[in-house]
């Protein structure tokens, strides 16, 4: 199956990204791999090294962690994963997908070139 990229159209539709000028959401739309995943499917699980960024184009994901119970739901436009990549440390929650969804993710290289400016505290 060939790999997927993201459109920016999608990406326009994650709020984090709504500000980011056109030609940066075309060069990481190219550089996101999109792709399609069953229920039950583990994106990220706590306490593993973090090397990818997650946004939700479609579906419903849980998000649990161990020490806080409970669980929290991810939607389309909401993402995961830029606390281990921004902070560097390892995976701080569990997501998995709770319906068929749709994510596109990027490595670290593409995360601190073009994302890590959203994180920064201004």
């Amino acid at each position: 199956m060939p790999r997927q990229s993201a459109t920016a159209h999608e990406l326009n539709r994650v709020g984090l990204l709504a500000g980011v000028p056109g030609e940066t959401l075309a060069v990481l739309a190219k550089r996101m791999e999109r792709e399609e995943v069953p229920p039950g499917t583990v994106l990220v699980r706590e306490g593993e090294p973090g090397d990818r960024f997650y946004v939700v184009f479609a579906g419903m994901l849980s998000v649990t962690q161990r020490d806080f119970g409970g669980r929290s739901v991810l939607r389309p436009g909401d993402y995961f994963g830029e606390v281990s990549l921004a902070m560097d440390m390892p995976r701080t929650a569990t997501v998995s997908a709770i319906t068929p969804a749709v994510v596109a993710s990027c490595d670290r290289e593409t995360f601190d070139e073009l994302l890590r400016p959203l994180f920064a505290d201004d």
